[in-house]
């Protein structure tokens, strides 16, 4: 259940993003979710292009419930979704993770001459790359038994790598077929074919543990969406895209570090929460980085309908809504971040109760994703909601006085053996944007 490992991450912190590690890092604390970075650490050079490993086909039988494999499937797949709203596209993931959670045959055959030592070495790069990125993440993960800490690296790596393609040195060159020849490697990987020794770390944890393919293919849609939408019309569209590239972590990462045996509520539940850290930490990330988009990526993602709302014109948010007069932030800005920090508060906090409900090893990994993200959003509210020319980071010091607080709450859940309440309600709250 990671929000913010990713590439969103992820996240995985997984999204477009720098990190909450330092205020020159970028924060990943869903592996996954998007995010910007300066050039790859030596260890990390070629994620992209990992060590090409030898291997005859694997045993196709493990792709039960994966329909969609193939150029003409994906096709199909896209079409579908498009018809779908974000909320749809995400409740569609969510179930399909949990139908294999119940049905997933352990042991997929590997390649034969995969040796194990080749394994560890795999994971061993995944782990390191884990920690060059996400440094208290990584910590956190180091709590857990190995198979899954392994397992959290693999799955953080390919995030990783999926957010390069977009995102990379080479973006600039990056096209939809790449992405659809990403897609492909994918669907091989999750047959018991890797293409590198990434690849195969992430293949052998799929064996081990009831990870489902349909949160990585969307993820791979999220990475498309940022080739060629450059605006956000309305809140669900946004919606849509913070599933995609940072609500997936959630999806992905769940079923490897697992629900505690004491919970006695719906297991779709704490799988909502994943979702809610998620686009919590993504939405984070767009407020942080508005000015940032704006200028150098001609982007907003904030959207348009709600900048309408408070009388804001496209053209201002891409100037910088400083006022003639006083040369601070104009009041329409600051009243429309300060409704844009409340509802994603309110993601947060729908997070919350699910990370309770972990398995207690999981628990501190996540509390601290979570903590130290949504400290970025203080971090705005002190710069007067100036996120065009100042950037939004949590100092060092204040990261490592979180971790006792996150470790705390780890340690001694609030809810433990509760039904979570129903989150719809308390995010849809916050949805309307008032001027």
């Amino acid at each position: 259940m990671l929000g913010a490992m990713g590439p969103g991450s992820a996240g995985l912190d997984c999204s477009r993003s720098r990190p909450a590690e330092t205020s020159s890092q970028l924060a990943v604390s869903r592996p996954c979710l998007r995010q910007r970075r300066g050039p790859l650490p030596p260890c990390a050079a070629t994620l992209t292009t990992g060590p090409r490993i030898s291997a005859p086909a694997g045993d196709d039988s493990r792709d039960g419930g994966r329909e969609g494999g193939g150029r003409a499937g994906r096709s199909e797949r896209q079409e579908q979704q498009r018809l779908l709203s974000g909320k749809e596209v995400e409740d569609a993931a969510m179930w399909k993770t949990i139908w294999w959670g119940e049905r997933h045959p352990r042991g997929l055959q590997l390649p034969p001459r995969l040796l194990q030592e080749a394994l560890d070495a795999a994971y061993k790069r995944c782990g390191i790359i884990t920690a060059d990125y996400a440094k208290t993440f990584y910590l956190g993960t180091k709590l857990m038994t190995p198979e899954k800490a392994r397992a959290i690296w693999a799955i953080y790596v390919w995030c990783r790598r999926t957010d390069e393609l977009v995102d990379g040195p080479n973006a600039s060159r990056m096209n939809p077929r790449e992405l659809d020849r990403w897609e492909e490697r994918l669907e091989e990987l999750f047959e018991g074919r890797p293409y590198d020794e990434y690849d195969a770390a992430l293949t052998e944890t799929i064996s081990r543990f009831p990870v489902d393919i349909q949160p990585f293919r969307d993820m791979i849609d999220g990475m498309r969406m940022d080739l060629v939408k450059p605006r956000y019309d309305t809140f669900d569209e946004l919606y849509e895209y913070c599933y995609k590239v940072a609500g997936t972590v959630g999806l992905m990462t769940t079923p490897v570090m697992g629900i505690d045996p004491t919970f006695k509520g719906p297991v779709e539940a704490v799988h909502r929460a994943a979702l809610a850290l998620g686009t919590a930490n993504q939405l984070t990330n767009i407020l942080r980085d508005v000015g940032e988009d704006a200028v150098q990526r001609n982007r907003i993602y904030v959207p348009r309908e709600e900048l309408a709302a408070f009388g804001i014109s496209e053209a201002e948010v891409l100037t910088g809504m400083f006022s003639s007069t006083s040369g601070k932030i104009d009041d329409r800005w600051q009243r429309f971040m300060k409704f844009q920090i409340a509802r994603t508060r309110g993601y947060f906090a729908d997070a919350e109760g699910g990370i309770d409900h972990l398995d207690a090893d999981a628990r501190w990994p996540v509390w601290s994703a979570l903590i130290l993200y949504r400290q970025i959003l203080d971090s705005i509210e002190r710069n007067g909601y100036n996120n065009f020319t100042q950037r939004a980071y949590v100092p060092k010091w204040r990261k490592f006085a979180s971790l006792p607080l996150a470790y705390a709450r780890a340690v001694n859940p609030l809810h433990m053996g509760a039904a979570l309440p129903d989150m719809a309600a308390s995010s849809q709250a916050a949805k309307a944007p008032r001027a």
